[in-house]
């Protein structure tokens, strides 16, 4: 059975081994990425982390992270700990022409927690960030405060030490059911080359700029938006039984069609389950019934407008 999500435990701290973080360092770290990601990296200063995604030359995404600048000329994405190796080897085609290393850290510590924050930046001599995006860090640690109702940072821990009594998979269910409230959804190894970022509402949510130069897949991205051609859209749902349905499980019409599949799922604290799924768009406007396994699928509203947003913009209004 699905484990039931605990705040309280979140609240204590929890390892996120369903994360994991790729550093990329040296003096051309910028320019390399530069070349490869979404995101304008000169963006990522040390305080306000943007969401970027990594495609194939015919835009799908191979991985969604979110770019922390953690030191001079030293970058950390952080993403789903299934595409890890596969990240840094599609990467590491590349890196042999620039002088930047990639170094992946499937060990590293992710610590997420909630109330109690505060406490552990201030042992950390850390400033804790306020506002979904922004980061701090320093030589211990770095912190990047996350969206949703609430309140919940993760913490980049650089020493294993007193972080092995964290491993609690109610406080881990709270922060992906977090997540799937928060309308984000991280890209896993079983549905890598499969998506348009926009089809996970990726320029929505800031990760994906608009105003920099190339990038792999950079063509295609910007044809699917300024065309208007994206014709499936991340929706969040609910779901009234105890067992949350697998990565790419298909979502019916009543006519049996396959009009959606399913990215993320978790349990509520009520027993049901809360889901991220890609659907056909001309579903959603037009209200037709879905279903699941033969359960009804009830979509629940987003925290956030299914429109542009770029991250020059972002970035500007969270850190100034």
């Amino acid at each position: 059975m699905a484990t039931v999500p605990s705040v309280d435990a979140l609240n204590s701290g929890v390892r996120l081994h369903h994360l994991a973080a790729l550093d990329v360092k040296g003096p051309d770290a910028e320019t390399f990425l530069q070349g490869q990601t979404s995101a304008q990296v000169s963006l990522a200063d040390g305080r306000f982390a943007p969401l970027t995604c990594f495609c194939t030359p015919k835009g799908r995404m191979l991985a969604n992270a979110q770019l922390m600048k953690v030191g001079a000329e030293h970058y950390r994405l952080l993403l789903s700990a299934s595409l890890l190796e596969l990240l840094t080897a599609h990467l590491k085609k590349f890196a042999a022409f620039y002088r930047a290393e990639l170094v992946p850290l499937p060990a590293l510590p992710l610590i997420g927690i909630g109330d109690n924050a505060q406490a552990l930046a201030d042992n950390l001599s850390l400033t804790l960030p306020g506002a979904p995006g922004t980061q701090a860090a320093n030589p211990q640690a770095s912190v990047l405060c996350y969206p949703g109702d609430t309140p919940r940072w993760l913490f980049c821990m650089e020493d294993d030490s007193d972080v092995s009594a964290l491993d609690d998979e109610a406080g881990r269910a709270a922060w992906q059911l977090a997540d799937i409230r928060s309308g984000l959804a991280w890209l896993t190894e079983a549905q890598q080359d499969h998506f348009l970022p926009q089809m996970l509402n990726w320029e929505a949510l800031g990760g994906i700029s608009f105003k920099k130069g190339c990038y792999t897949g950079q063509e295609v991205v910007a044809r699917a938006h300024f065309r208007g051609q994206v014709k499936k859209r991340l929706v969040r749902a609910e779901l009234p039984t105890t067992t949350p349905p697998g990565v790419g499980a298909s979502i019916l019409s009543d006519a049996g069609k396959a009009v959606g599949e399913v990215v993320h799922s978790a349990m509520t604290e009520t027993g049901k389950v809360e889901l991220l799924a890609v659907m056909n768009t001309k579903v959603i406007d037009e209200a037709t019934p879905i279903h699941l396994e033969e359960v009804p699928l009830t979509l629940l509203e987003l925290p956030y407008a299914i429109e542009r947003l770029d991250p020059e913009q972002l970035a500007m209004g969270v850190v100034n």
